[in-house]
């Protein structure tokens, strides 16, 4: 794990939001790579291998293709997705624009 998030380690590229496991609910995600040539070649669009984490344990979770354009890039550092992620959720930077947090609250 250690050597998955070093600092100099490009293992997870980007934090991303797909629609998984349904469209409507987004599921936090790492890019970890291109598709393999293999894969690309079976789709039809340019598509992407993420790291979806399983919470609150990031070291399982799935790897799957999903195509670019299904995608939405957040300007999140790894550090912080993980810690998101580790949290199942409650340490979620609330204090970002546009979220407003009364309506988190129950």
């Amino acid at each position: 794990m250690s050597s998955l998030l070093s600092t100099g380690s490009q293992s997870f590229r980007k934090v991303l939001l797909i629609e998984y496991p349904r469209k409507g609910i987004w599921t936090v995600c790492f890019q970890t790579s291109a598709a393999a040539t293999e894969i690309q070649a079976q789709l039809d669009k340019e598509a992407i291998m993420v790291f979806v984490p399983t919470t609150p344990n990031p070291t399982s979770g799935f790897v799957m293709a999903v195509a670019v354009e299904d995608t939405r890039e957040l300007d999140m550092d790894i550090e912080t997705a993980l810690k998101l992620i580790m949290s199942l959720g409650i340490a979620a930077n609330t204090d970002s624009p546009g979220v407003d947090s009364s309506k988190t609250t129950p």
